[in-house]
């Protein structure tokens, strides 16, 4: 390699020297070592193409698509007897056939067979019956370099096979990325190139392109990065090391330790366990909630992130040495063996809707459902939990937060089952009691039982206090009046920060910004985009913002279809809501209607930082990430019966509350694809009313 860097400076340097054709001469070189390393990998770049399966998730309600992978894409050959790489993401369509040209073999594609799927990495290995072909060379790991040049092959519509592949020409820019087991490359990446490798200036694979995300782990993460100038490859060092395992036909799991940290900050706090997951490895070696992590595998650990990149390489079955410290004392464990199985996350339900906006200590109870923990406990509206644990000792509200966020936060950290002691201050004669209460689960989260939402809730849902000064442990309380400005109300106009994309808010004219609204993010039907058309949608809604406090997002997309990259500017225009208006952070939620309801939630799964629920009508949950602790989501699906694909959202709903996400599904008699009902409506505002739930 570094011969060709030497000829390549030398190159630079004569061709500098002599004045106007410099830039053309050395362009020319450039060009021409490129399309050398393109032609020299190009021998073991296939093109795989897929049959059967689904390749799109749903038709929306004029026949515009919702897709996740299209057309061709590419794999890379790694034996001479026909063993293919290629990514899992195309073939998340579970195709009947898969077919394999190869450059240099005329006729018919071969017939391939899947032999198995590393789920971590997101690999498919593939078998066709072929003998004597290319492979090509490997850079080794040791010698990827930040700087160096990348360029991205892929195969999509040369059915012949008797041109090189497409190229897209870029640099490696970072290593270890995706918690350890991805390349960076700014090389211009998408579905096509899926598969296919990234190879430097002399023609060696570095790795195979992947759409991968930190905040995913399923087949589409990262795919709304595509043509961002961002793109992942896994290197194919590794790659080499699992095929012995792929050949054997068993799909490989990422290795869990099975634990959920008590901070959401990843960075900047120590890896503290806040649960223990059941059957999962931690509990096999006795870690308990309260543990804190400081070193694995002869690496110390003083994150979140750091734990993560740490285990992000692993196996099911993959032995790993830990340390962690429990009081003043650290403990070793060797040779504990992480499990692949996925750990299903169940949030537990106390039974309670809180006051919202209360700027005192504890957690004021605004509702209690009907059977659930906190009515067989005695609870009622208008007592206030003051402490709160799980042993003798119980907690005090620390004023760090509101009491609804802390109780949350602390009830996040439980499972259904758990017993608890809460101490309660009485309405009215102000008596203190203790009570044991056996958490549940959440109303929804459990396949075959009734998913009820409650028929009727209090009025009266805050204090009106959203901007007060919080009530602080161990000093003295004094309420402070505030005058907020009054932001501009009505129906009103936005770009968002980058001046690219437009959407239109709603805020009511009775807004209060004392009060934490609901944001309701909504996603129209392809070319329902006019300000007529939005105008209609907030006249539906109009009495419930008032009466609920709720504000519309209304995003504007003009290509007849709503795509995953259009996340972003979905996003800006509600973070950019969020910046001026009193937003209750656990009422955000995405609607729409069939390509907008399948985005609302695509959103809902995948930017989970921001999104706590989706509203859909007529859209199916097709792929179905796993529960996390401490991001509760909940979802409201509708049909009509009518509707061609109502037994598939229908299933949707029973699919969600295996992966123990509260879940609710409304049939509307004798509609098809049209909107919610006026009873469907008036139920969907209690289901977003109720999401902060606890």
């Amino acid at each position: 390699m570094w011969q060709r860097v030497c000829v390549l400076t030398v190159v630079s340097i004569a061709v500098l020297a002599s004045g106007v054709r410099a830039q053309d001469d050395l362009n020319a070189v450039l060009e021409k070592m490129t399309k050398d390393a393109a032609k020299k990998a190009g021998a073991s770049v296939v093109q795989i193409e897929t049959r059967g399966g689904t390749d799109i998730i749903v038709a929306g309600p004029k026949g515009q698509t919702f897709r996740k992978a299209l057309g061709p894409t590419t794999g890379v050959i790694l034996t001479a007897d026909g063993y293919i790489i290629s990514s899992a993401f195309n073939f998340l369509n579970s195709p009947t056939i898969i077919l394999v040209r190869i450059a240099g073999h005329a006729g018919e594609p071969l017939v391939a067979q899947r032999v198995a799927t590393d789920k971590s990495r997101m690999l498919t290995l593939l078998k066709v019956n072929a003998k004597d072909l290319t492979v090509p060379a490997i850079v080794p790991k040791k010698d990827l370099k930040e700087g160096q040049w990348s360029i991205a092959l892929g195969r999509a519509l040369d059915l012949k096979m008797e041109r090189a592949p497409a190229v897209s020409v870029g640099v490696v820019s970072a290593l270890g990325r995706i918690w350890g087991k991805a390349i960076q490359t700014d090389a211009k990446i998408s579905p096509v190139n899926y598969g296919g490798p990234i190879v430097d200036i002399q023609g060696r694979v570095q790795g195979i392109l992947i759409p991968a995300s930190p905040r995913g782990n399923d087949e589409i993460s990262g795919f709304e990065w595509y043509d961002s100038g961002i793109g992942f490859a896994i290197p194919m060092e590794d790659v080499m090391s699992i095929l012995p395992r792929l050949k054997l036909g068993k799909d490989l799991q990422k290795g869990l330790l099975g634990v959920a940290m008590k901070s959401q900050d990843m960075y900047s706090v120590a890896p503290t366990i806040g649960t223990v997951m059941k059957n999962s490895a931690a509990e096999k070696a006795g870690l308990r909630p309260g543990d804190v992590l400081v070193e694995i595998e002869g690496k110390a650990v003083v994150s979140m992130a750091q734990v993560l990149h740490t285990l992000g390489v692993k196996y099911e079955g993959d032995r790993i040495t830990l340390k962690y410290q429990r009081g003043g004392e650290v403990k070793e464990i060797k040779g504990l063996e992480l499990v692949g199985q996925t750990i299903t996350v169940a949030h537990p339900f106390f039974g309670i809707l809180p006051m919202r906006d209360d700027p005192r200590l504890g957690v004021e109870i605004r509702h209690v459902y009907a059977k659930s923990p906190a009515e067989k406990a005695g609870l009622k509206s208008g007592d206030r939990i003051v402490r709160f644990g799980t042993g003798d000792k119980l907690i005090d509200f620390s004023g760090a937060k509101r009491g609804q966020t802390q109780f949350t936060e602390w009830l996040n950290t439980l499972y259904p089952g758990a017993e608890i002691k809460v101490a309660v201050k009485r309405k009215g004669n102000g008596k203190t009691d203790t009570l044991s209460v056996t958490l549940g689960d959440l109303p929804g989260s459990t396949p075959g039982a009734p998913a009820a939402i409650p028929d009727k809730l209090p009025a009266e849902a805050s204090f009106k206090k959203a901007l007060s000064p919080l009530e602080v442990l161990g000093k003295a309380f004094k309420e402070v009046e505030q005058k907020p400005a009054m932001p501009d109300t009505g129906l009103i106009e936005k770009n968002t920060p980058d001046g690219q994309h437009k959407y239109w808010i709603y805020v009511h004219e009775d807004y209060d910004p004392q009060v934490a609204h609901a944001l309701l993010v909504w996603l129209h039907p392809p070319n329902k985009n006019s300000k007529d058309d939005l105008e209609e949608f907030q006249e539906l809604w109009d009495d419930y913002c008032k009466n609920n406090h709720i504000i519309l997002v209304m995003p504007i997309e003009k290509q007849g279809t709503w795509l995953p990259s259009y996340s972003d500017y979905v996003i800006a225009s509600a973070r950019e809501t969020m910046k001026t208006y009193t937003v209750d952070p656990r009422r955000v939620v995405a609607h729409g209607m069939g390509v907008g309801g399948q985005m609302a939630l695509h959103l809902a799964f995948n930017h989970r930082d921001l999104f706590r629920g989706a509203c859909s009508v007529g859209a199916s949950a097709q792929k179905i990430s796993s529960n996390v602790p401490s991001q509760r989501l909940s979802f409201y699906l509708a049909a009509g019966s009518l509707d061609p694909i109502v037994k598939t959202i229908a299933e949707s709903r029973t699919r969600l509350a295996e992966r123990r996400y509260p879940a609710f599904y409304r049939e509307m008699p004798e509609r098809g694809r049209q909107y919610l009902t006026t009873k469907d409506l008036a139920e969907a505002v209690r289901w977003l009313d109720s999401l902060d739930q606890q």
